[in-house]
Formats: structure tokens, sequence, C-alpha cells
């Protein structure tokens, strides 16, 4: 920085704000200092300016798969609005969902210097009833059942799900039938007992679930079944993924969507309003969540304090060509 400060001919002072994008420097100037950067090959040290400020500007982000549509749009959400505020991202993906592994996850993020973490918790612990994460460092999770333990920033899975089916019950079905999400699912546990309570509400008899795993196939296999009963005349799957499916296998077993069957997803992928027919879905808002959870996450670092409580992102429904009132008696 000094070699800098003496061929631009200004103090490091002036460097070092030129280095951090300070605005109060003039144009003029701060040109001479980026030529002269350039021709000294000088880069900031982000150690150096670590141990300055005591920030690494780097945000932890720890996952158990990326295999699923809603992890890898939540990442990429918190991603990007990490890279808005100045924040690099580390991510650390974690082979079993065990107490351990998250303990272990957490030493390693601490290792790699990460002012706070973002956990992306989908699925319940196989070892253990609830998380328990490590004291000292500023946590939010996403997707989970932390509760008031920690900071949590969640879509609002029950109200998705009840918008799902009330939509369906409004347009005249007597009930409608379910393709829950796996049972180790936070997001699928939710948006199940959003749909029975929705149906008990209305007076309504509540079907036997079918459950799939999230994948198309899985949708299908189910689809193949749902196709085969008659009093069938709405779904509500718990992902745009297994709609797909389930379209494929109605399809086949001449069930017309909508003129016999209704579906109704969850999610609104890019590629619903593609779908024979478009599929009217459930919206989450993954770029919000990131924000909010990347917000909850500096507030931590900023305040050196510990938050607690859960944060609900609002869904909404998005009305395609999947979902008419059911077909009259006789037609």
């Amino acid at each position: 920085m000094a070699d800098v400060a003496r061929r631009a001919g200004v103090s490091s002072q002036t460097v070092s704000r030129v280095s951090n994008g300070h605005p109060g420097v003039v144009d003029a100037t701060r040109q001479e200092v980026l030529a002269a950067m350039k021709e000294l090959g000088y880069r900031p040290n982000s150690a150096a300016r670590a141990l300055k400020s005591g920030e690494f500007r780097t945000l932890g982000i720890i996952l158990f798969t990326l295999s699923t549509t809603g992890n890898v749009r939540t990442l990429e959400a918190i991603a990007t609005s990490a890279a808005q505020q100045g924040y690099a991202t580390t991510l650390l993906p974690v082979a079993m969902p065990t107490q351990d592994q998250v303990r272990g996850a957490f030493t390693r993020l601490g290792e790699l210097a990460v002012d706070a973490i973002i956990v992306i918790m989908e699925v319940h612990l196989l070892d253990a009833a609830t998380v328990t994460l490590p004291p000292n460092v500023g946590v939010v999770v996403a997707d989970s059942n932390a509760g008031d333990r920690y900071s949590v920033v969640d879509t609002d899975q029950a109200g998705g799900a009840r918008e799902a089916v009330s939509h369906l019950l409004g347009l005249g079905h007597a009930t409608v039938w379910h393709l829950a999400g796996p049972e180790e699912s936070f997001a699928a546990q939710r948006r199940a007992d959003a749909w029975r309570a929705t149906l008990r509400e209305a007076g309504r008899p509540v079907p036997p679930p079918l459950r799939g795993d999230w994948s198309a196939e899985s949708g299908y296999r189910a689809g193949l079944l749902l196709a085969a009963e008659p009093e069938c005349t709405a779904v509500f799957a718990a992902n745009d993924q297994m709609a797909l499916g389930l379209l494929r296998a109605l399809h086949e077993s001449g069930r017309a969507v909508p003129g016999e069957v209704s579906v109704v997803g969850f999610d609104d992928i890019p590629d619903a309003g593609s779908y024979m027919p478009p599929l009217t879905t459930v919206h989450q808002d993954f770029a919000e969540v990131g924000r909010r959870c990347v917000e909850g996450a500096l507030r931590q670092i900023h305040t050196h304090e510990e938050e607690r409580g859960t944060t609900l992102v609002p869904t909404r429904m998005v009305i395609r060509g999947s979902t008419a009132p059911p077909p009259r008696p006789g037609h």
C-alpha cells in the first residue's frame, strides 16, 4: 500500500479508501491510484483487512443436499443476496443429516474463517429430535423447525398449502387428494398437515395421502394409482416436479386435466408454465427467503447478539390451466 501511495503521490489512507470503494475520493485521484495499483500488481490483502476490521466478510452455508429444487434455489438466492452486500459465501455440504455431522461442519467453517453461518436444514436429523448448534457464532436456519431457539427463515408452507386446497374446494371439488413429499422433510410435513386441516375445517372427507420423494418419477407412480380412483377429481401435489409426473400418468390413463382431474403443485418452478397443461401452483419467493437469511446473519454480525424466532415469507397462488370445476355427473 505504501508503494502504491508513493507511485500515485497520495497518502496510504487514500489508497485504502480507493481499495475499499469509499466514495469520498476525487475521481482524478481515484484513477491515479487505480493506475498505480495496476502497474505495481497490487491487490488488497483480505487476511490483513480481516485482522484489522474483525470481519472476514464471508458467510458459511451448510446444507444436506443439492438435489432438490428448493435447496438449489434457496442457495442461489442466499449467494446472490450476500454478494450484493459485499460478502462471499463458503458452501459446505454435509454427507448425512446427523448431529455430529452438523457439529463437524461448524468446526470446519470456523477454521475457514466465516462471520456467520446459514444452515439450510430441510430434513429431520437422523439421530436427534431437535438440532443443537454450537454457540458463539451468528446462525440463521432456513426451512426448519428450530423454533424459538434460533433465527429461522422459512416459506409459509402451511399458508401456501391452505391456499392450494381452498382454491380446489372453491372450484366445487368434493375433496382434494394429496401427493405428499418425503416423511423426513419439514416442508412436506407442514404442507400435508395444512392440507388435512383445511379439509377437516371444511367438513370434507380426507383421502389417504400418497407419498413421493420430490421426483417426477415418484409423481408418475403415484399418479397411476390416483388415475384408478374414479372419485379423485382434484389433487394437491407437494411440489411441481411430482405434479409433472402426475400429469403424465393421468394423461396416459386417459384422465383429462383439468376436464376430469384438477392438479395444483407447489414451488412455481420456471418451467411450470410450460407443463401441459400449464400448472396451477403455489409460488415460493426464494429470493426473499435468501435476502432475509442474509439480513438476519448480517444483523448478528454487526450487533454481536443472537436472534431467535421465525420469519415466514408469504406465498401466492398462480392460477394456470391445470385446474377447473369438477365434471358434472354423467359427463
